[in-house]
């Protein structure tokens, strides 16, 4: 490694401009006494040559739709982040959409970094702080969401792009660490980014080689490099982080790149690594007191805090605006004259900039016919699913190798694939934990992206359905083969405990339809609301199409859990989801002909039921009648708050088993018969 020292002896702006982002994160870590300072430290000159000297963005419009994206795979290095947008001058937006003139980050947020309520928490966070393209934390999570965005430009470059009219080209770039390289999130996504060719996708990786137990030696020996390139990566070495000449070359080369994404391996010494800095151990806490003098020291710095030499904020804010802005303003003069070439694509393009809907977008979606037989709630969504994407167009996305199963082919349109970016069939591979970090990037990017896959493998893909509830992100996660009614695929594929899980994450609205009908209001409203994600758990066995003529409208769905069938002043309420419903259903007949009052209420979303008021709550499960049974073929944990202490499940306690479907509802009391006994037990107390 070379000497570093030089760059901080010669005066220079961005010797300055690159020692504020060094002084100001190590200020941040040791007053919150908790943080990471070592990476920001290291990265500051990656950081000021990327934003200073290549990236595209606009700090007064930091919504742009054709900027540059930046993403901070590294969280924990979130001072880097908070330092450039502090630098940079962005301008915060609210939760509206709307500018408030004031700045995204200011100094006393930095100097209230982690702290309750601040602007500058522990890891970035989407909409929390304006510039944060992504949360991160999780490693490898933004890895994945950059390989989102860049194809979300492709996609818009391939549909709106006319000749004369370029409205989509930005690049997309990812700063990450060896975590996120051992991490097997990015590794399926960096295997899609090289097949699909994303030239527009540059990932910095920081081969500082130290994690929080120390050198990556113990576990991590591998020449990533050698790795990416067997990916389809082109692979360029920075031998120094503080080479801004090599930096510089980098970047270029990058944007000279036009068949394949890129991978700048950057070797740093964390904390600057400078030994008489005393700040080679700068990774996971702060330097300490006398360490940060000693650095500032060694830095020719004043002994102040978040000290902010005279200019430095000017000439770093002058660098990226006066780039970004005249190739905003071009861009929006651009847009203009598109407005009147190509009225329709612009129309449909404000639209979904503005995350709304056209006129008439649900018009399609079928209306099913009773039928005993009925059909799988995956057949049904498949058939939904086209009829709304054929109004929507940006409602895009595939499965992990599975689409034949879940039903999630559009029909007629083209697969998006290397260098066809026009497609709205995506073919992510067997690669779940990859397909939910790309389909959160597509969201990020405006598109409604949506994911599909067995429900059991949500196992493999749940910290990307977790931020993007975090994210509150309209993601669509399309789960089928959703209980044991898999039959004789056997426990490794019948999920029993995976309801319970996305019921237990706060804003995730997980849709369980009893029927066809169900499964179309179910896609209504999803697509409707798109401020949250939607999980749709569908069957693959058959479901009987219920007669709404003799129950109750499907459109109760939107409201969570509605009475499907009633008796007057009902003795016990039979509730269910999904493919149990109709079983309930059952029951109620049964118990109706004995002449004992029951009623059934579908409960299809629980997340939606809870925003319901108390009034409608007690219509549905008044409280004088005790007597409850629910009925569903996963874990019972959860439905306690519904059948009170009173109540009786028909529930899985243990995994199931490889057998016939029928066989299996036969062990575990999925039937009719055990319904009926059940329910009059529960009338007993």
């Amino acid at each position: 490694m070379t000497d570093t020292t030089s760059l901080h002896e010669d005066g220079s702006p961005e010797r300055l401009a690159i020692d504020t982002i060094r002084t100001l994160s190590m200020d941040a870590v040791q007053k919150a006494n908790s943080g990471h300072p070592g990476t920001p430290m290291a990265l500051a000159p990656v950081g000021w040559t990327l934003w200073t000297k290549f990236l595209r963005y606009d700090p007064g419009t930091p919504d742009w739709p054709n900027r540059d994206r930046f993403v901070l795979s590294v969280g924990h290095a979130s001072m880097l982040l908070y330092s450039l947008l502090h630098l940079a001058g962005v301008k915060e937006i609210d939760r509206n959409g709307k500018p408030t003139g004031l700045p995204a980050v200011s100094l006393a947020d930095i100097e209230a970094f982690r702290q309750l309520g601040s602007k500058t928490p522990g890891h970035p966070e989407y909409r929390h702080t304006t510039g944060v393209e992504t949360t991160t934390g999780p490693l490898g999570q933004g890895c994945g969401n950059s390989v989102g965005m860049a194809i979300a430009e492709r996609w818009f470059a391939a549909r709106y792009n006319k000749p004369g009219f370029t409205l989509f080209d930005h690049d997309v770039y990812a700063l990450c660490g060896d975590g996120d390289m051992m991490e097997g999130v990015s590794s399926e996504a960096a295997s899609l980014a090289g097949h699909l060719k994303l030239s527009n996708l540059c990932w910095i990786y920081d081969a500082n080689q130290i994690s929080i137990e120390g050198s990556t030696d113990l576990a991590f020996d591998e020449d990533v490099g050698k790795r990416f390139q067997a990916y389809g990566w082109n692979v360029i070495h920075v031998d120094d982080a503080n080479d801004i000449a090599a930096l510089t070359a980098a970047f270029e080369a990058f944007r000279k790149t036009e068949d394949r994404p890129t991978l700048i391996v950057v070797h740093s010494v964390i904390g600057w690594g400078s030994p008489r800095a005393g700040s080679e151990k700068a990774h996971g806490e702060p330097l300490g007191v006398e360490n940060v003098a000693k650095t500032k020291e060694a830095y020719g710095w004043p002994a102040k805090d978040f000290y902010v030499p005279d200019g430095v904020q000017a000439a770093f804010e002058g660098a990226v605006a006066g780039r970004g802005r005249p190739l905003r303003e071009e861009w929006q003069a651009t847009l203009a004259k598109y407005e009147e070439v190509e009225p329709e694509l612009y129309e449909e393009l404000d639209l979904l900039l503005a995350g709304k809907l056209p006129d008439g977008w649900d018009a399609d979606i079928p209306i099913f016919d009773a039928d005993e037989k009925g059909m799988a709630s995956r057949d049904a969504g498949g058939k939904v699913l086209n009829a709304i994407a054929r109004r929507v167009p940006w409602l895009i996305g595939g499965s992990a190798d599975l689409a034949p199963s879940t039903k999630t082919d559009i029909k007629g349109a083209a697969s998006f694939e290397a260098n066809s970016y026009g497609g709205a069939n995506f073919h992510f591979g067997v690669r779940e934990h990859a397909m939910g970090a790309v389909v959160n990037g597509m969201t990020l990017s405006h598109l409604r992206g949506y994911g599909s896959t067995f429900l059991v493998f949500l196992d493999y893909m749940r910290p990307p359905v977790r931020l993007s509830a975090l994210m509150e992100l309209g993601s669509i996660w399309i789960f089928t083969h959703d209980s044991i009614g898999v039959g004789e695929d056997g426990p490794t594929h019948q999920p029993i405990e995976h309801l319970t899980m996305m019921r237990a994450t706060p804003g995730l609205d997980m849709i369980r339809p009893a029927d066809a009908n169900e499964v179309a209001e179910a896609w209504r409203v999803t697509v409707r609301d798109g401020t949250h994600p939607t999980a749709l758990v569908l069957s693959r066995q058959a479901l009987p199409t219920l007669d709404r003529g003799r129950y109750a409208s499907a459109a109760g769905l939107d409201r969570g859990a509605y009475v499907l069938a009633d008796s007057p002043d009902p003795r016990v309420i039979l509730m269910a989801s999904g493919s149990e419903v109709s079983l309930a259903v059952g029951a109620y007949e049964q118990l109706k002909a004995e002449g004992i009052a029951a009623r059934v209420v579908s409960m299809p979303s629980w997340y939606r039921f809870e925003l319901q008021d108390a009034a409608y709550k007690e219509s549905v499960l008044p409280a004088k009648v005790t007597a409850r049974v629910a009925i569903e073929m996963a874990g019972e944990l959860g439905w306690d708050r519904y059948v009170g202490s009173k109540g009786r499940t028909i529930t899985m306690s243990t995994f199931g088993a490889s057998a016939p479907a029928a066989k299996l509802a036969d062990k575990y009391g999925f039937t009719v018969a055990n319904a009926v006994k059940v329910a009059k037990e529960a009338m007993q107390g």
